[in-house]
């Protein structure tokens, strides 16, 4: 039987944590310099300091092989013996650490153990030390345990004991599992058009290790052809975990619908689908601490039986099983799901688990870093601008003058947070004025003498939120939450390279450094190395090269582009070049866009949506269009709706509506990729522009950056990331083999070279015009405008 991998970070939190949650003593060690201060305090040991040392141990409980994995911060040898050091940064007061130390110095007992295995003469004692180094004051504190080789097996053998249950649970269940994914067939007769193409091209990725960026257009069922050859792949032992990452909740949807449907097939296989704290929370407010919520007191004491509870009774976890469960152990319910996640096969998530910088899953991406995991990334096209985002900070003045104003108390912690607090904003006036009336600032380096400051006020800051025990001081909220705006802005310069650029801005009193992340690959790249192998797909990733080069591949990482499964005469492409959208020519094109929309929808009822790429533009051609054509019924998208205000608008798209329905929307916004409006619930699109971002400085830093590093700069910053919403935007029309529509482009520019060589191989039958009687010859002569319905379609996956 293989062995199972388990680290020692999951055998210590499973056995020895106990008691509360409790977020009350922040600690900002896992998101500021905590792995800098670990490589400065391993430099400074001299010699015989062995940093970084993989330790691993076969053993086995009860006849169940296990392989335990972890690394030592260091092994110190010498005259004296042999010290594990287990280091841990913190910024919290080092003597607020008793409560944590025990899982601490297990850890290090079990390192002590592993390495003596490892020894041909080993010592009848290992020194096991913790050095705690708090990161404002650069204190450093150690402790030593002196424990026999007697002792240090005893120990690992109780520990092994007591995690008995849980590897017991995990050889049944991998047995059961593998046993099944052998038998499990695809879960239809057939492999549509390009799909089979694509599952071997994502098998042969996880086989050979690497990457492969896929563009899969809508119809050949990507989400199953990812995850039946990566199912597959972890039967034959080729992987141990999955996570399927996605920008949106509707796609998790779709992820665990294909589970469904191989699970319909015989497929035992356990997932879950992780949300944010906040959805999950019972609370108003995700306060995490055994004062404010009934479900943090206690929470690890009851935590495990949970956790085994669910895993027992449940394959595809969701979150309302996941609540109920809760509920019912009164555990809470966001730590539930994450400890789930380390014993499901298949982890549904957003983008942020694998790529935040703060909120990453650190339980799986820590201790090893030769992972047996695959990430299938689903419309990858959104990664570059989330990972971005990401990895961008910013500080405002305004911020800071208000808390500094507000925060009156008399108190040392107080004082020193407001002190701390009006340094920040006295730097930042500073920095006004030496703008010398100009409002934008831009520099290629960071400002270190600002990031102290910064850091003065982090440590301020957690010292002061120490002290309200109960979080029942009304400015509470409102430091919290500008003390996390502060850590995540620390973390963003400890990454600052050529890659960024430092941002002042002035808006009215206020003053905004912003460290602006214009390359995000890297960043990419290296949080693609926590798993063995990643499929990263979409129905648009045009150009190919471009997505792989931006999305952290290289030339060693397959490409492949498969054609639309769908027949491409059911799609009648226009590309109307008599209108020009460009910002200097739009207040003369309203009124013939607006006549084009209404040719459109005039000749057959039904649904359509028009996609403006800008909401100031939209308002203007859809106040002319209602004015003109008050007979024709509409929908106007909105800016910040609510999920509810979404889902209304939505709703109105049915397929039995008696009367034609325009809906008003903007490229690239809520309602241009990610929704489904299959069959009559919309039969046709009309885009308005080539979907340019806005022109911005930001824009424009992205642009002078890929000018001089290939010379594109302005199709990385405008062109590329354009079409792709024009891509996504057409692609909302044709959504099975059943459906019928029409897609109008509207801008002199869908004919140039420029643009014609972004076009996918199924829009090769594009019809250009240039005159509106042009616009009616064709849409009178499509054949669907000549059909009274549709047959509807019963195969779709």
């Amino acid at each position: 039987m293989t062995p199972i991998k388990i680290s020692v970070h999951k055998i210590v939190d499973l056995v020895l944590r106990c008691g509360d949650i409790d977020s009350r003593y922040v600690d900002s060690s896992a998101m500021l310099a905590g792995s800098r201060a670990h490589r400065r305090i391993q430099k400074a040991m001299g010699p015989n300091y062995q940093r970084e040392v993989p330790l691993r141990l076969e053993t086995e409980l009860g006849g169940i092989p296990a392989l335990v994995q972890g690394k030592a911060d260091g092994v110190i040898t010498g005259a004296g013996g042999v010290t594990i050091d287990e280091i841990k940064t913190t910024t919290l007061p080092l003597d607020r650490l008793d409560r944590q130390r025990e899982l601490h110095l297990g850890q290090g007992k079990c390192y002590a153990h592993m390495l003596l295995q490892t020894m041909p003469e080993p010592p009848a004692q290992v020194t096991v030390q913790l050095t705690y180094f708090q990161l404002d004051t650069e204190e450093i504190q150690r402790r030593q345990w002196v424990f026999g080789r007697e002792e240090l097996a005893e120990f690992f053998r109780d520990l092994m004991e007591r995690c008995g249950v849980w590897l017991r649970f995990e050889r049944d269940w991998k047995l059961l599992r593998d046993e099944s994914i052998r038998e499990t067939a695809f879960p239809f007769p057939a492999y549509r058009k390009g799909q089979r193409e694509l599952a071997v091209a994502a098998y042969r990725a996880i086989e050979r290790k690497n990457k492969l960026y896929a563009q899969a257009p809508t119809g050949v069922g990507k989400t199953l052809s990812a995850l039946f050859p990566s199912v597959k792949a972890m039967g034959e032992g080729k992987a141990e975990k999955l996570f399927y990452l996605t920008a949106k909740t509707v796609t998790r949807t779709v992820a665990e619908e294909a589970v469904r449907l191989m699970a319909g097939q015989g497929l035992r296989f356990k997932s879950v689908t992780l949300r944010a704290k906040e959805k999950l929370c019972f609370q108003d407010e995700a306060i995490c601490n055994p004062d404010h919520c009934s479900f943090a007191k206690g929470h690890y004491d009851r935590i495990n039986d949970a956790v085994l509870e669910l895993l027992e009774h449940n394959d595809l976890i969701t979150p309302a099983q996941l609540e109920d469960c809760a509920r019912l152990h009164r555990v809470c319910p966001y730590e539930l799901s994450l400890d789930v996640a380390l014993w499901a096969d298949l982890v549904v998530c957003d983008y942020n688990h694998v790529f935040d910088p703060v909120v990453y899953l650190h339980r799986f991406f820590g201790d090893n870093d030769n992972n047996d995991y695959v990430f299938l990334i689903d419309e990858a096209h959104n990664l570059v601008d989330r990972v971005r985002e990401m990895y961008t900070a910013a500080l405002d003045k305004s911020d800071f003058y208000r808390l500094k104003k507000d925060l009156t108390d008399k108190n040392a912690p107080a004082v020193r947070l407001r002190k701390a607090m009006g340094a920040v904003n006295k730097y930042l006036l500073e920095r006004r004025g030496a703008l010398g009336g100009e409002t934008v600032q831009v520099a290629g380096e960071l400002d270190t003498a600002f990031l102290e400051l910064v850091l003065r006020f982090i440590a301020a800051a957690e010292e002061w939120l120490a002290t309200q025990q109960h979080g029942a001081h009304p400015l509470h909220p409102e430091v919290l939450a500008q003390y996390f705006e502060a850590v995540s802005f620390a973390g963003v310069a400890a990454l600052y390279d050529q890659r960024y650029n430092s941002i002042t801005e002035v808006k009215g009193s206020g003053v905004t450094l912003t460290l602006f992340c214009m390359d995000p690959s890297h960043i990419i790249a290296r949080c693609l190395k926590r798993a063995k192998a990643s499929i990263l797909f979409s129905a648009t990733l045009t150009p190919l090269p471009y997505y792989r080069e931006i999305l952290g591949g290289g030339e060693q990482d397959r490409m492949l582009a498969l054609p639309s499964p769908f027949d491409q005469g059911r799609m009648l492409l226009i590309a109307h070049q008599g209108i020009s959208t460009k910002y200097a020519h739009r207040p003369g094109s309203l009124l013939p866009i607006a006549e084009a929309i209404h040719r459109t929808v005039s000749k057959k009822r039904g649904n359509y949506m028009v996609y403006f790429p800008s909401y100031e533009y939209m308002g203007q051609v859809y106040g002319l269009f209602t004015s003109r054509y008050p007979a024709v019924r509409t929908a106007l998208q909105e800016g910040r709706m609510s999920e509810e205000e979404r889902a209304a608008f939505l709703l109105q798209f049915d397929a039995d509506n008696r009367e034609t329905l325009v809906g008003f929307s903007v490229l690239g916004g809520i309602f241009s990729e990610g929704i489904d409006l299959k069959g009559e619930r919309l039969i046709g699109t009309v885009i308005v522009g080539v979907g340019l971002p806005k022109l911005s400085l930001r824009q424009d830093l992205i642009r002078d950056y890929y000018n001089r590093e290939n010379g594109g700069g302005y199709d990385y910053a405008y062109v590329f990331p354009g079409m792709n919403k024009v891509l996504q935007a057409a692609g909302r029309v044709i959504r099975s083999e059943a459906d019928y529509g029409v897609v109008l482009l509207i801008d002199s520019r869908f004919g140039s070279t420029s643009y014609a060589r972004l076009y996918p191989a199924h829009w090769s039958r594009m019809h250009k015009i240039r005159t509106a009687g042009e616009l009616d010859a064709l849409l009178c002569d499509f054949p669907y405008y000549r059909e009274q319905s549709r047959k509807p379609f019963l195969y779709g996956y």
